[in-house]
């Protein structure tokens, strides 16, 4: 998954696990910028009585860095605060839940929305509501209503939710990690010597995260107020249009467990125990020995993890697991070339000239982090398929909630974009077919219907109530 329990220590932590990250110019007030981080991963709809939540331990950060060195220059912090109202129950609501304040939900939660930049610290709101889980039409009758009423507006212009959200992110999680056997390729795939013969039967994928919940961290905030100088961005190509964008959750460096339960104490500066920019890096590039060493990094670190970048082992194993399929590829694996059109994409962005009309380039520091040339307008035509599909305002621009970065990133790893640093590389056909089957063409935005999205703030859909599992 993106970064869906990507390593053995924040796998046991899902109130702390940055599972995906969105950046994309709104599309609805193109003038702004769409910042969403999620966390608690693959949520049962139905798991009550403790529904998911965030962690009141955690500190959550939607980083950003503006001039280029891989260091925060702004982040936007949310810590919060859960209420128990009645505690002579263990239902998570006594009754409907008909407003945010309603006095039958049980449990509920408030944030904090913190500002840290180069000026200081500023608090932008405090006491802000979460809505609740959705339980189902008797516990949350009118939940698009609850949701709509978290929305909120503050006083510079910002626009906040954190809450439950259907998981947008779709990847059949049960072909990839049986040793890569992609259903459409299915037949030509080999494994320990047993190779099914003929072509791919062009099956179609399973979604693996289908009904279920994440909870999401969204800010919708000014272009000019993420830039270096406040300006915006005069166009394409300047250099003050591209930010980088990275998410993490942090811990206190001490808990101490108290003889009586829930009285735990955490004291001590906070530890980063998880990040996220690309997605799928640390799931699939970073080595298991090194994941949990790779969440607590900076991006200005990452050119000590840049070799597994330029050799990522996926790239090597996809000749063997489907021979005959990717001989250019092999051939050039054979030469042990870095694979400078990965460096580029993931860790410095694309430069001007390399793809015409773009640019995402934030120089030579490299850096794992979504990178956003907020001078891009949003798309009239998009697809899904980002760059790779001619449309620029997709991912690696960024990345926006429908973009299919599973299959753009394995066509990347499979030697798609290596015509764009290597002209004279002609890239195997299956490069650019390569998918894992849950998408028809690269304009079916929604993939797994329409439900999954929103056209509007805060983009992802109305989580599935837990009534609803296995309606």
């Amino acid at each position: 998954m993106s970064s869906h329990r990507e390593a053995p220590e924040i796998s046991q932590d899902p109130v702390a696990d940055s599972t995906d990250l969105y950046a994309f110019v709104s599309p609805d007030h193109p003038d702004h910028v769409t910042l969403i981080a999620n966390y608690v991963p693959l949520q049962a709809p139905d798991g009550g009585p403790n529904f998911y939540e965030f962690g009141d331990d955690v500190l959550y950060a939607i980083n950003i860095d503006n001039d280029n060195d891989g260091d925060v220059d702004i982040s936007f912090q949310f810590q919060f605060t859960s209420e128990i109202t009645n505690p002579n129950t263990f239902l998570y609501n006594t009754g409907p839940i008909t407003g945010l304040q309603s006095a039958s939900w049980n449990r509920r939660q408030t944030y904090t929305v913190t500002r840290v930049d180069n000026s200081g610290t500023h608090v932008l709101a405090t006491g802000v509501p979460c809505p609740p889980c959705n339980i189902g039409p008797l516990s949350t009758p009118d939940y698009v209503g609850l949701a709509d009423a978290a929305i909120t507006q503050l006083d510079d212009g910002m626009k906040v939710f954190a809450g439950q959200r259907a998981e947008g992110f779709y990847v059949d999680l049960g072909a990839i990690f049986d040793l890569g056997d992609l259903r459409p390729f299915e037949q030509d795939h080999n494994t320990f010597g047993l190779k099914n013969t003929g072509l791919g039967k062009m099956a179609a994928g399973v979604n693996s995260t289908a009904g279920v919940n994440v909870h999401s961290i969204a800010i919708q905030v000014e272009i000019n107020e993420l830039t270096k100088t406040g300006q915006h961005p005069t166009g394409v190509t300047d250099p003050l249009a591209t930010i980088s964008v990275w998410t993490t959750a942090s811990r206190q460096k001490a808990r101490i467990f108290e003889s009586s339960p829930g009285t735990n104490v955490n004291s001590g500066p906070f530890v980063q125990v998880s990040r996220l920019g690309n997605p799928l890096v640390n799931e699939v590039i970073i080595p298991m020995a090194q994941k949990d060493y790779w969440n607590s990094q900076f991006p200005f670190g990452d050119s000590q993890f840049a070799s597994y970048v330029s050799t990522p082992e996926l790239a090597g194993l996809l000749p063997i697991l489907y021979p005959g399929v990717f001989p250019n590829l092999a051939a050039f694996n054979a030469t042990k070339a870095p694979r400078a059109d990965l460096l580029a994409i993931l860790l410095t962005g694309i430069p001007t000239g390399v793809v015409p009309g773009f640019q995402n380039y934030t120089g030579p520091k490299q850096g794992d982090a979504l990178r956003l040339n907020m001078a891009i307008p949003p798309a009239t035509a998009p697809s899904n398929l980002g760059l790779i599909g001619g449309d620029a305002a997709g991912y690696p621009n960024g990345r926006r909630v429908f973009d299919d970065v599973a299959t753009i990133e394995l066509r990347a790893i499979a030697g798609a974009t290596l015509p764009l640093v290597d002209p004279t590389y002609k890239p195997d056909a299956a490069a650019g077919a390569i998918s894992m089957g849950l998408t028809s063409g690269p304009t079916d935005l929604t993939a797994m219907g329409k439900e999954k999205y929103l056209p509007n703030f805060p983009y992802l859909g109305v989580p599935t109530s837990g009534f609803a599992v296995g309606a």
